[in-house]
């Protein structure tokens, strides 16, 4: 009986980490409508395609056929690749992005594994705006505004959320693109922040029993801060998922009412 059990134990483990291993390679879409009562209604409404945490996947071509037409915008949230991904792999990447619109970019941690000389190069190469505690301006046909603020990965002291403010139109919409939603402690009610896009945490990645590292991705709120924390497209160190199934976003803002 115990040679049958521990077959049984190794033939049942066998089976989860397939299990886990095409979970990592499941292409997901996940639409919202986020309302917002300060959102600038001459905009109609403006849709982001977000994906963060690609590291070492090539995107498929599913996921740029659903959104490719939907979305005004791409932002990359962090972790584009990782260390010994080859460039050829990361073009291929931006390349597929740029079908569906213009591409803004913020740093993350495991962006700074590879050459990041060249990866910033690249970025430039493919028209890729590097949003580094920074800011992009967008304005209607009415004067109105919306200023899309990303800082640099925060390890290191390379965040500046206050020179990204800075850069910021003072009369505008904004939204704030972070790999880590841990600048959530940064915001302050007058930092006037409506929108934080964030990725990094996977979600857990692997979730035993529902319990993980991180907390799941989420939608949630934060004084007056609409934060969206997303499970990210790749995974970290194993190709291996359960219980946080990987997530891009077609997110469409919209006015209150």
């Amino acid at each position: 009986m115990g040679v049958y059990l521990i077959l049984l134990i190794v033939i049942a483990g066998l089976l989860l980490l397939l299990y886990m291993w095409r979970q990592a390679f499941l292409d997901q879409v996940i639409e919202s409508s986020l309302h917002f009562e300060d959102f600038p209604a001459s905009f109609g409404k403006v849709t982001i395609f977000f994906i963060s945490d690609i590291h070492k996947r090539s995107i498929s071509d599913e996921i740029i056929n659903k959104v490719k037409g939907r979305a005004d915008i791409v932002v990359l949230g962090g972790d584009l690749t990782e260390g010994k991904v080859p460039f050829s792999r990361i073009e291929s990447n931006l390349i597929k992005l740029k079908e569906i619109g213009p591409v803004y970019f913020v740093w993350g941690n495991n962006d700074y594994e590879t050459d990041y000389h060249l990866l910033d190069a690249t970025l430039l190469k493919y028209g890729v705006k590097i949003l580094d505690n920074t800011s992009v301006l967008f304005e209607s046909e009415a004067g109105e505004k919306i200023s899309l603020l990303g800082i640099d990965f925060m390890d290191g002291e390379r965040d500046r959320l206050d020179l990204a403010i800075q850069d910021a139109h003072e009369d505008s919409f904004r939204i704030l693109v972070s790999h880590t939603p841990a600048i959530l402690g940064q915001i302050e009610p007058d930092s006037n922040i409506s929108l934080l896009l964030s990725g990094h945490t996977h979600g857990g990645q692997i979730r035993f029993l529902g319990v993980g590292r991180y907390k799941k991705g989420r939608i949630a709120k934060k004084n007056n801060t609409t934060y969206l924390v997303s499970n990210g497209y790749g995974t970290s160190l194993l190709p291996l998922r359960l219980g946080a199934k990987p997530e891009t976003h077609l997110i469409t803002l919209l006015p209150q009412g």
